[in-house]
């Protein structure tokens, strides 16, 4: 369902009364809010986008969710994960066994990231989800809510739950034909928890949540020339006016205390920057080993393509696929993607607008997947320490591939993609 738009003048606006407004994240067209039906969404006419979506007793669902999440989590954390036995040897690993492990081989880097990937930010996200829902289910203002609701925001994308069990996945089928492997409790609790973090991300309306928290205010409908002063706020979508500023001043967003602008500072010059840093990073990454598997006293360092080619001579050819689009598909796509995209906004292009805030839309999506090769290397290196008989060890090429993961999600959150329609002049005098 299409939300109704005022692409051109305040005529198409409702004259009579006061409305609440909303501008599309990803173009900038300005909009009334308007009600939807029961499991309806407003996508942009412009560029597709959904604005908001009209959920069934949002509150109250998430809220069960993710209290249901927060026991899941502790289970996961308290018992075995996964069991590695060899000729009577056995390994029994717990969630957090890979990082410290990867801390233990010196790679303090890749620990820190796969402990705050799969464990604190998970569990950090559900807290602050909590703290904001408790309080509105029982009719109260959560306290520090916009402080709450921008942590949400920012972990969002960092939490890779769904992304490590992919992981656990290729693992078990790079051991499961040299050894037993045993599923336990944590894996079972830890499966769960992802179903119930989706079910609950799932049930939650941003916006809705941040009028609850703090309703957008009744105005009259704009003037074309008043149009071009008003800002959508990046974080809880309020349209409020951008004062006027000294240099090195910055306006905040009166609801959420986020800092608010027209456009992403240097969007352009940042994004460049970072996908530079992950193009020089790429080469190592795939030259290097990212790990060595022992076994009976004997191994080789594995690539990533390495690792690949294994699980094509076990015949495991839909995992190597996988691992495949996810480690060196996506990757290349990705920076080939966000260079297209810069050019296109540095040449004025004014070609397939809509197409390229799509193409935007997924590269910003898809670049956590390509963690799952840095997954699978934090579960073997916990699951198969069995000395001479059987040993994996992590390589270097996986901090520049781990490095190279996180510096295109960055430079994905530094590209602003209003700025496409901004070069075709589409937004002029918005």
């Amino acid at each position: 369902m299409s939300a109704s738009s005022e692409p051109h003048a305040a005529t198409s606006l409702p004259q009579p009364g006061r409305v609440r407004l909303l501008r599309c994240p990803e173009c900038d067209l300005l909009y009334r809010i308007q009600p939807v039906p029961v499991g309806g969404r407003a996508r942009c006419e412009r560029c597709g986008a959904v604005l908001y979506a009209n959920k069934r007793n949002p509150v109250e669902r998430a809220l069960a969710l993710y209290l249901a999440a927060f026991v899941l989590w502790v289970v996961a954390n308290s018992f075995n994960f996964l069991s590695f036995e060899l000729q009577g040897n056995r390994q029994p690993t717990r969630l957090i066994s890979g990082t410290l492990m990867l801390y233990d081989d010196g790679l303090w880097e890749l620990a820190l990231a796969v402990f705050l990937f799969v464990i604190a930010f998970p569990l950090l996200k559900v807290l602050a989800n909590l703290s904001v829902l408790v309080p509105l289910a029982r009719g109260r203002r959560p306290r520090h809510a916009p402080q709450l609701l921008r942590l949400v925001d920012t972990l969002h994308p960092w939490a890779m739950t769904e992304v490590f069990l992919l992981g656990v996945l290729v693992s078990y089928a790079k051991m499961a034909g040299l050894a037993t492997i045993e599923v336990g409790t944590a894996l079972v609790a830890f499966v769960a928890l992802i179903l119930t973090l989706i079910a609950g991300d799932t049930s939650l309306e941003p916006l809705e949540l941040w009028e609850q928290v703090e309703p957008s205010p009744l105005v009259l409908p704009p003037g074309q020339a008043e149009q071009a002063q008003l800002v959508g706020c990046h974080l809880c979508q309020l349209v409020c006016r951008l004062p006027l500023l000294s240099p090195g001043e910055a306006a905040r967003c009166p609801r959420c205390a986020s800092v608010i602008h027209r456009r992403r500072p240097n969007a352009l010059e940042r994004c460049a920057a970072l996908l530079v840093a992950a193009v020089i990073l790429y080469l190592p990454a795939n030259v290097y080993p990212v790990m060595t598997v022992i076994m009976f006293g004997r191994g080789e360092p594995s690539t990533i393509m390495g690792g690949v080619k294994e699980l094509l001579t076990g015949e495991n050819w839909p995992l190597a696929l996988l691992i495949f689009f996810a480690s060196i598909t996506v990757p290349v796509l990705k920076m080939v993607g966000l260079v297209y995209l810069l050019a296109s906004v540095r040449w004025r292009s004014r070609a397939r607008l809509r197409e390229r805030t799509g193409l935007y839309r997924i590269v910003e999506a898809v670049g956590r997947w390509s963690m799952v090769d840095i997954f699978v290397l934090s579960i073997l290196v916990a699951l198969v320490r069995l000395g001479s008989l059987a040993t994996i060890a992590p390589g270097v090429g996986a901090v520049s591939f781990a490095a190279v993961v996180v510096l295109t999600m960055f430079a994905a959150m530094s590209f602003d993609p209003r700025l496409i329609w901004d070069a075709a002049g589409a937004n002029r005098g918005r």
